[in-house]
């Protein structure tokens, strides 16, 4: 299935360390008409400050087998392979792969990422280590809040 919106937190090519177990992902901000769509089938559509959300995302190693899932796919619009940082606002497709199970905790839906086309790019900067955004100078050594 494909998922059209803006990308938030993309890991990609690279897993998202931050939380165990370490996974690559993907939050999508959608149209209203797609989180609804999506909605009515039962996916777990969530409010965030961006807009309504989905997160997509694929596990290291796959939970049956134990065996290493594939790193997924990343391309431009032309469907040429992409080596960078996908930043927050890109307009991207995502491609996953709809998975459904029912257990203990009930019936969940979601989706295993298997591609992200990057329709157009805000490549991911990241954060300055040297206190730019509060406005520090390189004299400054404390915080005052």
């Amino acid at each position: 299935m494909l998922i059209k919106g803006k990308s938030m937190w993309a890991f990609i090519t690279t897993p998202n360390t931050n939380f165990d177990p370490p996974k690559y992902e993907i939050t999508v901000v959608l149209s209203d008409e797609d989180a609804d769509a999506l909605t009515k089938e039962g996916y777990n559509v969530r409010e965030k400050d961006e807009g309504r959300v989905i997160n997509i995302k694929r596990f290291l190693t796959n939970k049956s087998t134990g065996q290493p899932n594939a790193v997924p796919k990343l391309v431009d619009s032309d469907k040429n392979p992409l080596d960078v940082k996908v930043g927050n606002g890109s307009e991207v497709t995502v491609q996953g792969r709809p998975w459904e199970v029912t257990n203990q905790f009930g019936h969940h839906k979601g989706f295993d990422l298997q591609a992200v086309q990057v329709d157009n790019l805000v490549e991911y900067e990241g954060l300055s280590a040297d206190g730019e955004e509060l406005g520090l100078d390189d004299n400054d050594n404390e915080l005052e809040f």
